[in-house]
């Protein structure tokens, strides 16, 4: 089966600083997609909002920005584990996708135990990170380690593995929110299934660079199965979780002022659905980074919610 590698996509070329590091460094932190911070943003974010939601009505506190710093840390290193862990189950898939057909193991420039030991490394930081944590966060961050663990295989055997994903992305508001209060309740609940939603609109956006290529090699996803439909899916999706995000803040008891902040970030969601082009590829690149602009509107209306 051959495929058009010279068909690249705006996300595997080579501008970023890590281009610039030390040559054996290099594809280790290719690797860990240091080339591409959007991944540390999408799973830093969520902790953040958890941790924003669980102080709406009762203001900040200093250890806060303590637990903010543990958070951003354990978001990059446990990003960095979970893609050397992908790269690892993938690298035969990896070889036959134009997009990533140059990382690190499907290219041979980092060897199957080179890539374990660096894994290693990057879930030992994380753990240091989550020993900080109080008990009961730590116990709901160790939960998270099966949807980790099973996501690579997703695509193999369902259509939907942006909704494992959504549900492996988002754990940070769970573990955050726990470990700011102490305790679960339904207004967590309901955010985390609002941002379960969120991550099925932005990683459907994503999947449809490599949709024509996934066809070839038998991958699923989300864009596969939507196909022509997919802006529709994704206004759904994106409708879904504005509507869960006000429920979340209603149980909150935020007060009014809120409802500003929050018109701002579904503004910013669904300018996505309107500028969505699934078939020019760069575009739904940059609809997809721009994901991070999303989740800090979010995490600043949250921020709202505890100034006022």
């Amino acid at each position: 089966m051959q495929l058009n590698f010279d068909r690249r996509v705006a996300d595997s070329l080579p501008t970023s600083w890590v281009d610039r590091a030390p040559l054996a460094l290099r594809p280790y932190l290719r690797l860990a997609r240091y080339d591409r911070p959007i991944g540390f943003w999408l799973l830093a974010l969520p902790c953040w909002m958890g941790l924003m939601m669980a102080r709406i009505g009762d203001g900040l506190v200093l250890h806060d920005l303590w637990l903010a710093a543990l958070f951003a840390i354990g978001a990059i290193a446990m990003r960095g584990a979970g893609c050397t862990y992908n790269d690892i189950v993938d690298r035969e898939l990896d070889a036959r996708v134009a997009r990533t057909a140059d990382r690190p193991l499907a290219a041979g420039t980092v060897t199957l135990k080179q890539a374990w030991a660096f894994l290693a490394g990057q879930a030992l930081v994380g753990l240091i990170v989550l020993v900080q944590l109080p008990m009961i966060a730590i116990a709901v961050g160790l939960a998270s380690l099966l949807l980790v663990a099973a996501y690579p295989f997703m695509k193999r055997i369902t259509w939907w593995p942006q909704a494992w994903l959504g549900l492996t992305f988002n754990w940070g508001i769970p573990v955050a929110y726990t470990a700011a209060t102490g305790r679960i309740d339904l207004a967590m609940i309901v955010l985390y299934v609002a941002a379960v939603f969120w991550t099925l609109g932005y990683d459907t956006i994503y999947a449809h660079q490599d949709a024509e290529d996934d066809a070839l090699v038998g991958v699923k996803s989300t864009a596969r199965l939507f196909g022509d439909n997919s802006q529709f899916w994704v206004a759904g999706f994106y409708g879904a979780n504005a509507i869960l995000v006000a429920l979340a803040i209603w149980l909150s008891r935020a007060e009014p002022w809120i409802v500003i902040p929050f018109t701002l970030y579904t503004a910013h969601l669904f300018n996505q659905v309107r500028r969505l082009d699934i078939e020019d590829g760069p575009r739904c690149l940059d609809l997809f980074k721009s994901n991070r602009t999303t989740g800090l509107l979010l995490v600043a209306t949250m921020l709202t919610g505890t100034v006022f």
